[in-house]
């Protein structure tokens, strides 16, 4: 078990590209806005240019890359939430630090941020969810609540890095978790059976954006009776996205579950 944890530590936290890792504005692999503009552009215009004329593609390879896709994504937010969550209590010099950076004295560089730059690239591997969608013709599923929360978490984990912010190491091992959980449902659907706990990963959405706002709490403790807390900008344009994400979920989970749920009832 502890040749385990030594070899975990070492691949997640202390290999020399984990711990040389250093964010640089227009030299780190999209680290630029013009990277970033382009590459949301790019998703808006594939997604609507494809959602007109979709192409055909083989039922039976469309499984098959779906699967291949999910599984991807499964094992990576895995790795993510495992490989975060020890390079958290790895760097963490006392509790505090899960919350609240040190403002001006948290440069973006390191494990934890490492970790949050893996996060930013899997977020453009996830554009490929909405490529799946509409080559297996579900339009249905392509609704604004898709297309938006693609788009805008990539901007999310820009601005993480960007401003170093104090809560980036909670909030990418809590979305890492829900979404092993999700890719897992997803993976087992391309498979050909669906699992009857569709509804527990909506609730696990939910639920993640609410423990947002509570851990937000302590961060505003701190930021406000201390010496104040880095990114706290960073934190703003994040309280906003996951107070929309969490309306548009709520919304979602009553048109989809509580109000069929009732019609049974009736």
């Amino acid at each position: 078990m502890a040749n385990i944890r030594s070899n975990l530590h070492y691949w997640l936290v202390a290999h020399p590209t984990i711990t040389n890792f250093e964010w640089k504005p227009h030299h780190t692999w999209g680290a630029s806005p013009l990277f970033l503009s382009t590459t949301l552009l790019t998703y808006l215009l594939l997604t609507f240019t494809l959602r007109r004329r979709t192409p055909t593609v083989n039922p039976t390879l469309l499984r098959l890359l779906s699967a291949l896709h999910n599984l991807t994504l499964l094992l990576l937010s895995l790795v993510m939430a495992v490989g975060c969550s020890l390079s958290a209590i790895s760097q963490s010099p006392h509790h505090r630090w899960i919350y609240c950076f040190p403002p001006n004295h948290t440069p973006p560089r390191g494990p934890v941020f490492f970790w949050a730059w893996i996060f930013y690239f899997s977020k453009l591997l996830e554009f490929i969810d909405t490529f799946l969608i509409i080559l297996a013709g579900s339009n249905r599923r392509l609704s604004f609540l898709h297309v938006y929360h693609h788009s805008i978490v990539v901007v999310m984990c820009y601005v993480w890095l960007s401003t170093s912010q104090s809560l980036l190491p909670v909030a990418l091992v809590t979305n890492a978790s829900v979404h092993v959980l999700m890719y897992a449902y997803y993976l087992l659907s391309a498979l050909g059976w669906r699992p009857w706990w569709k509804v527990l990963v909506t609730n696990c959405q939910i639920i993640q954006f609410v423990f947002s706002f509570v851990v937000s709490g302590r961060m505003l403790y701190y930021h406000f009776t201390g010496s104040g807390c880095s990114g706290f900008s960073g934190w703003c344009f994040n309280a906003v996205f996951n107070a929309s994400l969490l309306a548009l979920f709520i919304n979602f989970h009553f048109k989809n579950y509580a109000r069929k749920e009732k019609a049974k009832r009736l």
